[in-house]
């Protein structure tokens, strides 16, 4: 299992070294978040987060970097990288078939340090598949090996998706992910559906101006894989792609 462990962390390196090409395309993102009744470390929270996603030949990557800052003033910094290979391009064969556009390679470095000493490195790895799904701009899903520094290592199923849609002039998109994974002998099963329902006010300061308020929803159960600790909030969103 090491040995796959170690291939995977290959993949990633390489892969996110291929960033440093010219990308097809790519997006930069900073945002703000409040939110309260927050049930495990601290009831308030206040989040910075930075968001890159690029396309470049044979992959794409998407990283983000959250710094949080609780009521009692404890500080947590999160990031996740994560690349991915297309087997359609490396191979020069087209792989898809029925609403399968591509299948990859799949792989994400989850990356932990906070004032309470939880510091810890996951290595996920594993196959995804591109969707073709109606009206939704992405809709992708990785199946995942989580290789655990602190915990037991158990499977992983992630769905990320983005849903531009109008109303009258208004431009509106929903985006998010669903995270679950497995129980193990040392945390429950874990569920956390995030979603971002944000409205583009900045198309009225200018037409490329994407400029977001709205909204985050967050469904989580076993939060950290806690058995009960459950949530369910709502946090204000404000969102600046340059």
């Amino acid at each position: 299992m090491k040995s796959i462990s170690m291939a995977a962390l290959g993949v990633l390196a390489s892969t996110a070294l291929s960033v440093q090409a010219a990308p097809i395309w790519q997006d930069f993102s900073i945002s703000g978040l409040y939110g309260e009744n927050y049930k495990v470390v601290d009831d308030q929270q206040t989040t910075a987060t930075i968001e890159y996603a690029a396309k470049v030949k044979y992959a794409d990557v998407f990283f983000f970097l959250d710094q949080s800052r609780g009521g009692d003033h404890s500080n947590t910094t999160y990031s996740e990288l994560s690349p991915r290979l297309s087997l359609s391009e490396v191979s020069g064969k087209k792989l898809s078939y029925g609403p399968i556009k591509d299948v990859l390679i799949s792989t994400t470095w989850e990356r932990n340090r906070d004032d309470f000493n939880n510091n810890f490195d996951n290595f996920l790895y594993g196959v995804a598949v591109d969707l073709d799904v109606p009206y939704f701009q992405y809709f992708n899903l990785n199946l995942y090996r989580a290789d655990n520094e602190k915990t037991h290592n158990d499977y992983q199923m992630t769905i990320t998706y983005a849903l531009p849609f109008n109303i009258s002039n208004e431009d509106f998109l929903v985006d998010g992910f669903l995270d679950w994974s497995t129980a193990e002998a040392d945390h429950a099963s874990e569920l956390n559906w995030t979603s971002q329902w944000k409205w583009n006010a900045g198309k009225h300061i200018s037409p490329k101006t994407r400029l977001y308020l709205g909204v985050e929803h967050s469904v989580w159960n076993n939060k950290f894989g806690i058995k009960g600790q459950d949530e369910n909030n709502v946090s204000a969103l404000i969102k600046y792609h340059f």
